[in-house]
């Protein structure tokens, strides 16, 4: 993979990926539902996750984390139940960031040579690798049982007679029994016990965090007193910065390509700024990406931080959905970007993660085809890097009721399961696509071109963007609420992308502004041979600035349609 070619990262939740199982019964343990393993990623996996243009896989949850599974014959901690999200356990709470979860290896003991040889095997298939770094909080039972020599424990040396102190790795709340406003009991006979209270994950600063919190973690601490007005106290260097920098350096040796950075946010940039530049000198082909959902911080954590990409969430993919699913106009994906002001191409776009709902389940689209429009402009408005998540191709409805994530259109990232259509599509290693549904070998189709063509297409991976909707918002022809339009362009090849979010076909009539003409120097033409790159059928059409180019286009879809100038 050239540097200059896009980044299409596929997410996969690494223990669901390759389970089997297609009678999985609500909140069942890992013997009675199954769990996917590092070794269901082999060459022929590889092969079918490359169709789509994937340059990145984005393993989720490879780093051990509190789980109500019983590993003590492998001399790891048991945790208390009552503080484990589901019986597979959230991948975020992290219970030991020196190790790999135990659940994804197939022989327990060799867990890290297991995922050495994942690392090895998918570099071997031409991608590269992208894992977790979960700095802002930990398992509340966090206790590394790998921690490497010379290093030491997170919490060891704290002094938890002090609500804060900079020497501390967590924040306490002194003289304070932990009293969670959640079952503090669980499936153990003895309450959990916690003293003195630590505070909790997201920022709960005492002793009772409730079931909406993120009560299974514990926040770490970067050297901020929140509880006194939020002073700074960054010199001398934080004991957590040093740890956590330990903790980056370690998964860095292990040839991973790429950090996803869980709430980046969370952890002041003063932290990235020290940290991501000590990591680059050692590993300068590594890239971070940082999870951040305030716009405000997006430069900030971009030049003050060294984060490579951020998600772009609160902007493009919340627009997207919005115009999906008709509660929005086609004119805002127009705002989206230019409020980013010339970041957008250090920005993560993506229709699905696995925080977010599913695109076919009720509470989206319910009908991934009425997305596909939005994957088109998703993947292909900029140079920047997309993200799929597994299962999306196949329009997987994420509608199942897993057991502690309820019903909610997402794939669990807690409990034992087997996602449908990936176990399907998988058919016991075969990826023969015999058991898909005839709808949803067409969204793969679609999801295999577009892709494709995104990652491909010199003028989408490298090439200038040109937003047409300007001159098109009172068109005679053209329904700005419901279609988008916009050129992509890279030396003498000229692309005119044009999407439907409209549930019934339409003949559009796009102005191009003669500033079009003089910004990415096209030729006064009549009339232009383009081929549409998604059906590889060829069209007459015209561009000029005095007269529209007439287009067809069909409900829910799309047309990228290439120019030789």
């Amino acid at each position: 993979m050239d540097n200059n070619s896009k980044i299409l990262i596929y997410q996969v939740m690494t223990r669901l990926f390759g389970n089997d199982n297609c009678s999985c019964i609500n909140n069942a343990d890992i013997g009675v539902n199954g769990c996917g393993k590092m070794s269901h990623f082999n060459t022929k996996t590889f092969k079918e996750i490359k169709k789509l243009g994937t340059t990145h896989i984005w393993y989720t949850g490879i780093i051990e984390h509190a789980t109500q599974t019983d590993y003590r014959r492998y001399n790891i901690r048991p945790d208390h139940p009552a503080i484990v999200k589901g019986k597979a356990g959230s991948p975020y709470a992290i219970k030991d960031y020196f190790d790999i979860d135990p659940d994804i290896a197939s022989d327990v003991p060799e867990r890290m040579h297991e995922f050495e040889e994942l690392v090895k095997r998918t570099h071997k298939a031409g991608l590269k690798v992208i894992i977790d770094f979960v700095p802002n909080h930990v398992a509340r039972q966090y206790h590394s049982d790998s921690q490497p020599d010379g290093t030491v424990q997170l919490g060891a040396n704290d002094d938890s007679s002090y609500a804060f102190s900079p020497y501390n790795n967590f924040y306490y709340i002194p003289q304070c029994q932990l009293h969670g406003q959640f079952d503090m009991k669980g499936s153990a006979s003895e309450p959990y016990y916690e003293f003195p209270a630590k505070a909790t994950g997201n920022n709960r600063f005492d002793a009772y965090p409730n079931i909406n919190d993120w009560y299974e973690t514990i926040k770490l601490n970067y050297g901020i007193d929140y509880q006194n007005g939020g002073t700074h106290n960054f010199t001398p260097t934080p004991d957590t910065w040093i740890k956590m920098l330990d903790i980056l350096l370690f998964w860095a040796s292990k040839e991973i390509d790429a950090f996803r950075c869980d709430m980046a946010e969370m952890v002041p940039v003063e932290f990235w700024e020290w940290a991501i530049p000590k990591v680059k000198e050692k590993y300068p082909q590594i890239l971070f990406i940082a999870e951040v959902y305030n716009p405000a911080e997006y430069r900030n954590y971009l030049f003050k931080g060294h984060f490579d990409y951020l998600y772009d969430k609160v902007g493009l993919y919340d627009t997207l959905r919005n115009v999906i699913c008709g509660y929005d106009s086609a004119t805002a994906i127009t705002r989206s970007w230019q409020s980013l002001d010339g970041i957008e191409k250090r920005m993560l776009n993506f229709l699905e993660n696995h925080d977010e709902q599913r695109i076919a389940s009720d509470f989206f689209a319910a009908n991934p085809i009425k997305a596909i429009p939005g994957l088109i402009v998703s993947s292909c408005m900029n140079t920047n890097p997309m993200m799929i998540y597994f299962g999306q191709e196949f329009g997987e409805l994420g509608m199942d009721s897993e057991g502690f994530s309820g019903r909610d259109g997402r794939t669990t990232i807690f409990d034992y399961w087997s996602v449908d259509t990936v176990r399907r599509w998988r058919n016991e290693g075969t990826y023969d696509g015999k058991l898909l549904t005839k709808n949803e070998k067409l969204i793969y189709d679609l999801h295999k071109k577009i892709l494709n063509i995104s990652v491909n297409e010199p003028a989408i991976s490298k090439g200038s963007f040109f937003d047409l909707m300007y001159a098109n918002l009172d068109g005679w022809k053209f329904n700005a609420h419901k279609q988008y339009v916009f050129f992509r362009k890279y030396e003498n090849q000229l692309l005119l992308i044009a999407v439907n979010f409209d549930n019934q076909p339409v003949d559009i009539a796009v102005n191009i502004p003669s500033h079009a003409f003089d910004y990415l120097e096209l030729p006064l033409i009549d009339s232009y041979k383009a081929k549409e790159l998604i059906s590889g059928k060829n069209e007459n059409i015209n561009l000029l600035p005095d007269k529209s180019t007439e287009l067809t286009l069909n409900a829910y879809s799309g047309k990228i349609l290439k120019i030789e100038l």
